[in-house]
């Protein structure tokens, strides 16, 4: 199950918080804010999906996330790999690394990390 823009934008603001009422979601957002409704809209549609929940205190509910952050764009990458570039991880790599103009520096950043996790798989 995938998020919209939107829903995409609350979320962020959630996972930050890592708990918020809806006063502390619309004070997350930059001006213009968005209207109450409409951000109670978002967070229906993110319950019905499984990604947010929440505790009621009172007639205020308390929004947490079900699901990490890491996690949910793990799965895009992961999925976008395999939609996108033939299930390749390496088509992929070559992809970001020519065509987002990457600094030296952060090309080496790259380098490192990838031997990095090289070491741990020889473990």
């Amino acid at each position: 199950m995938q998020l919209s823009n939107s829903e995409e934008q609350l979320m962020e603001h959630l996972w930050k918080l890592e708990k918020a009422f809806m006063k502390d979601l619309l004070e997350a957002f930059p001006e213009p804010k968005p209207a109450t409704t409409t951000v109670a809209t978002l967070l229906k549609r993110m319950i019905d999906k499984n990604f947010v929940a929440y505790k009621e205190f009172g007639n205020s509910r308390e929004y947490y996330p079900l699901v990490k952050k890491s996690d949910y764009f793990s799965k895009h990458v992961n999925g976008l790999i395999k939609n996108f570039f033939n299930d390749s991880a390496s088509q992929f790599a070559s992809f970001f690394t020519t065509s987002t103009n990457l600094t030296e520096k952060e090309l080496e950043d790259l380098k490192k990390i990838i031997d990095v996790e090289l070491q741990k798989k020889k473990k």
